[in-house]
């Protein structure tokens, strides 16, 4: 699927842009502003205290945008995709330590994006170690763990298909495959070193001169073009790229934090509005839905792990989040053909436009999430 999203897209090499911090002031209930257009990216203030960060993004260009924040290591800590042209959105950071952090907006959705440097000052603050918040952390991280285990596993098999030549069976696997990857997918686009992109750029998103490997390059070989001379080698890749995923995630200091993974929720459904609606995603196997099915199940397990901390802040909220995952659901579950879906070919343009409206109404409920979740 990607984009982009996440740290730098393999896509173009944008110039780096600093932006000077501007004299707006933050917002009466603590928000940093941040305006962006298609060339600037605007932040009312350059340096926050330890502790939630929380940015109110405006779009005021033509163009679908997003916005980050930077760690250390070109670590995404936070991101909020998906924001459409006069759209306004918000994004909470956790930022316990203090240090130098980076802003960025991402008009188009790819490069670098328009850098801000951006400073955390204060006293290093102890992580919740024993509270809902750890737990909500630690259990997320399991669930990580799991999803990252089976997808190397069902790599390795499609993979071996691949390099096999055996088409049906490497088109047979090519989905369920995903499913692990789609379920997890804002983790992945945290790491560094253009990870996401490698694994999940779409044909769509190349930039003149880029090389294109990952899951819908091997797509295009099995479903459109045959197998090429250098399809094993994609393949290859694949599988080392996945591992470097998984690497990543079962490192002994890898650490989850509560309030990225409700922002990761968020994201997961954005995925959904963005490419799986419209059919962009899986544009040559049309395995759409099974992508569809695996971002809603991996935002309702993020929703899950917090769902202690939302019974006790906002039971109400909780209840709405039920009704419109089971609505969605049900939705989904029309489409079901046999283990996986139909494709998504032989949705109508109408049916599209109710599994639409159920995303949205979802979305909307999530949305909240990350806010009740930071205490905000």
């Amino acid at each position: 699927m990607r984009l982009s999203l996440i740290t730098v897209a393999a896509a173009a090499a944008v110039p780096l842009l600093l932006t000077a911090c501007t004299g707006k002031s933050e917002s009466a209930d603590g928000e940093i502003a941040v305006t962006a257009d298609d060339s600037t990216c605007d932040v009312a203030r350059d340096s926050a205290g330890t502790g939630t960060v929380s940015f109110r993004i405006t779009n005021n260009g033509s163009k679908i945008s997003e916005f980050y924040v930077y760690g250390t290591g070109d670590r995404v800590i936070g991101e909020i995709e998906n924001i459409g042209p006069g759209l306004t959105r918000q994004l909470i950071v956790a930022v316990p330590d203090p240090g130098t952090y980076q802003t960025a907006c991402k008009p188009g959705m790819v490069g670098d994006g328009i850098r801000h440097d951006f400073t955390v000052t204060g006293d290093a603050q102890q992580r919740d170690g024993s509270g809902r918040l750890a737990e909500a952390a630690a259990g997320y991280k399991r669930y990580l763990t799991s999803q990252a285990t089976a997808l190397q596993e069902t790599t390795e098999t499609f993979v071996a298909a691949v390099k096999a030549g055996d088409i049906e069976a490497a088109k047979k696997q090519y989905p369920v495959t995903r499913t692990y990857y789609e379920r997890i997918e804002p983790v992945a686009e945290s790491f560094p070193d253009d990870l996401d992109p490698r694994i999940d750029l779409r044909e769509a998103d190349l930039a003149a001169g880029d090389t294109w490997t990952g899951f819908h390059r091997l797509e295009k070989d099995l479903w459109a073009q045959g197998l090429q001379p250098d399809t094993n080698k994609i393949a290859d890749q694949l599988l080392a790229d996945i591992e470097e995923l998984v690497a990543g995630v079962t490192a002994a200091d890898f650490t989850v934090d509560a309030i990225q993974v409700a922002g990761g929720a968020q994201g997961l459904l954005d995925e959904v509005a963005r490419t799986k609606i419209t059919g962009e995603e899986d544009i040559f196997s049309h395995t759409d839905l099974w992508d569809f099915q695996a971002n809603v199940d991996g935002s309702q397990a993020a929703v899950a792990s917090v769902r202690p901390v939302l019974d006790e802040r906002d039971a109400e909220l909780g209840a709405r989040l039920d009704r419109r995952f089971a609505e969605l659901d049900a939705e989904l579950a029309k489409y079901r053909a046999g283990d996986g879906f139909v494709s998504y070919e032989a949705v109508s343009e109408q049916a599209r436009n109710e599994l639409s409206r159920r995303i949205d109404a979802l979305s909307a409920e999530v949305s909240q999430v990350q806010g009740v979740v930071a205490g905000q």
